[in-house]
């Protein structure tokens, strides 16, 4: 065991978060921590860390566990070092090492002294022992991972907004490589491609992970081990997300069996006992059944109790067919080329998800599309279109000195108190809560204020950055079938992959400044783009060779001989049967390189080490692709041996 709870209970003020809690953490365990939002996922972790004392039980931790904690309130670090400096602070004792070095350098250019000497020796053979000349390239190749650029690399950990750093601060942990990593929303600070390269970095991690998250797609990859915090207990389920939702339904339909079962049992011993207990021959026997019912083990009702938001998006009036066209459109800041030239169309009913990287200009483009972004181009609004933006960063919509019946005032709906009270109330918020001031919300809450103010609006054109951001997993499913049921249409940017996969039935993505538009969902829009992948892999030595073709001089039309002339055919058959020979040796050396690279893939220590991974998969699928060039030449080459050979 490397850290757990034994017997845990824990208050926060009057509000029991857990009781008699006992949860213990093993070597390998990748678990999602889940539970609704408010229940106080985030305060556990907490526990776990000794940030918070338990109110009684404890914590147990082995005292070599090593723990890494990513979580909101690290964003208060600052500093004027580039981030893979920052990144570089896991290495602590190679940077100690380092900086030793250096002194011991400069003591040793002053003078020569044997002690001083033999000390230089050992600290470079401790680097040595540490890897510690790699630790740049392990820092930069983590950082590339998350998103980082190369230029990115060298600028100021402070130049970058919340998101980035907790990028930076999320590659230290990684390269620290803790015993055990404890991850608070990891994905809301990541775009796709990033969420996809720490799934496989994670996959092969060492450690063990504990994961609080609300992207259902990211827990069923990574976790195996569910650990749900609900009605102040911890119940385990051994699987993943899907695993946990099928296993919970079995779990609540056999108790509910159970206790109708006993139910019945009682009320016939009951019935039994109110009968005989006044009949003196039966009495004993009576008052021997009502003392073993007095000793039963009563099972409880159950019903799965969620917190449930009533979202209902309204249309207040409809649209023409085109919602809003982009002509020509050009977008650059600085250097950076976001669009040019580039042109699409919404059209009534249509619901677009954009995705890609994050620096592809996903939420510039809504922008754009929201009249908000100045542009080079056209931007046509369509017929009688009410739109509504809602926005990632809920500071810049959100008055933060409001309280929430002020914040949906502003909206103007032109509602009534009485009104907006009953809406917030759909959203959780209930009596006193509405004079809350929003600087004082948590995330979460923050974005069902947001939602709220989205809904009053009536409009039949949303525009959606991040909903799913500090949502629980049950909010997004809400938030879903809201959103299927939606009347209107709708534009967003998301990277929680079931959301998307839900709500969207078309994908734009920024491809060379382009908007390339997919008609389908996200689920076909990544078996397209695996099918042109594998295609481009196959058509890859084909298309080299037919260029190769293209690059060879015409043929000459061959010049009639006479029969004792065949000394040129001759000759000619010798080189190729020479060329056919080296490229048979050829062949088989390339598949003696593919048999090594096929058993190191099928080695598991290849997978410990991401990097090597990484390296040998891409070798072994380019020995492919040149074996397969080299057996087409083969055939050739025999095809026109034969050809000569007649």
């Amino acid at each position: 065991m490397l850290i757990g709870l034994q017997d845990v209970t824990f208050e926060f003020g009057a509000r029991t978060i857990v009781r008699d809690a006992t949860w213990h953490l093993n070597p390998g365990e990748r678990i999602g921590l889940i539970g609704y939002n408010g229940t106080g996922k985030s305060t556990l972790l907490k526990v776990l860390v000794g940030e918070y004392t338990p109110s009684a039980g404890s914590v147990v931790k082995s005292k070599e566990t090593t723990i890494g904690y990513l979580h909101q309130d690290l964003l208060s670090f600052d500093t004027n070092n580039n981030i893979t400096q920052v990144a570089m602070e896991a290495f602590e004792k190679v940077m100690a090492l380092q900086k030793e070095q250096h002194e011991l350098e400069k003591l040793l250019e002053a003078k020569e002294d044997e002690k001083l000497l033999n000390r230089y020796m050992d600290v470079l053979h401790e680097i040595d022992l540490l890897d510690g000349y790699n630790v740049q390239h392990k820092a930069e190749e983590v950082l590339h991972g998350l998103g980082f650029s190369d230029t990115d690399l060298v600028r100021p950990y402070k130049e970058f907004s919340g998101g980035w750093r907790m990028r930076v601060l999320l590659a230290k942990m990684i390269l620290q490589q803790p015993d055990v990593l404890l991850l608070d929303e990891p994905t809301n600070h990541l775009d796709l491609p990033s969420i996809e390269w720490l799934e496989k970095y994670l996959l092969n991690y060492k450690g063990s992970v504990v994961i609080v998250s609300h992207d259902k797609f990211f827990l069923d990859k990574m976790v195996n081990k569910i650990v749900e915090l609900y009605q102040q207990e911890l119940h385990i389920y051994v699987g993943n997300y899907s695993y946990y939702e099928t296993e919970k339904e079995v779990r609540v339909e056999m108790q509910k069996r159970a206790y109708e079962n006993q139910q019945d049992f009682i009320r016939q011993q009951e019935r039994f006992i109110e009968r005989f207990k006044a009949k003196a021959s039966k009495a004993a026997q009576a008052q021997s059944v009502q003392k073993r019912l007095d000793k039963i083990d009563r099972i409880e009702d159950v019903e799965i109790e969620r917190p449930n938001m009533r979202i209902n998006f309204s249309v207040g009036k409809e649209p023409g067919k085109i919602i809003c066209t982009l002509k020509n459109v050009s977008k650059s800041f600085g250097d950076l080329q976001i669009l040019k030239n580039a042109s699409g169309e919404i059209e009534r009913g249509d619901k677009i998800a954009l995705i890609g990287a994050n620096g592809k200009g996903k939420s510039t483009l809504l922008r754009i599309v929201a009249g908000t972004e100045p542009i080079e181009g056209e931007r046509i609004w369509g017929h009688n279109v009410a739109e509504s933006f809602y926005a990632q960063h809920q500071l810049e919509s959100l008055g933060l000195n409001n309280t929430l019946i002020e914040e949906m005032n502003s909206s103007r709906a032109g509602k009534t108190e009485l009104e907006y009270r009953s809406l917030l109330g759909a959203f959780l918020f209930g009596g006193d809560d509405v004079d809350k001031r929003i600087k004082i919300l948590s995330g979460g809450e923050k974005a069902r204020v947001a939602l709220a103010k989205v809904i009053v609006s009536k409009a039949n054109f949303l525009m959606l950055d991040e909903p799913t951001n500090h949502l629980d997993i049950h909010s997004v499913e809400l938030l879903v079938e809201a959103l299927n049921k939606y009347e209107g249409s709708i534009i967003l940017v998301s990277h929680d992959r079931y959301f998307i996969s839900k709500a969207a039935n078309k994908i734009w993505e920024i491809v060379d400044g382009k908007i390339k538009e997919f008609k389908g969902t996200y689920h076909e829009w990544v078996e397209w783009k695996e099918r042109m992948a594998a295609r481009a892999i196959e058509e890859a030595p084909k298309k080299e060779e037919k260029e190769k073709e293209k690059s060879k001089p015409a043929p000459v039309a061959p010049q009639p001989q006479a029969k004792q002339g065949n000394a040129p055919i001759n000759k000619e058959l010798q080189k190729l049967q020479k060329t056919f020979q080296q490229l048979e040796e050829k062949i088989a050396a390339k598949k003696a390189e593919k048999e090594k690279l096929e058993a190191a893939l099928g080695n598991p220590d290849t997978y410990s080490d991401p990097k090597k991974f990484q390296d040998t998969e891409k070798s072994y699928k380019a020995v492919g692709a040149e074996l397969e060039q080299m057996n087409v030449q083969y055939e050739e080459l025999f095809e026109q041996i034969m050809a000569l050979d007649r």
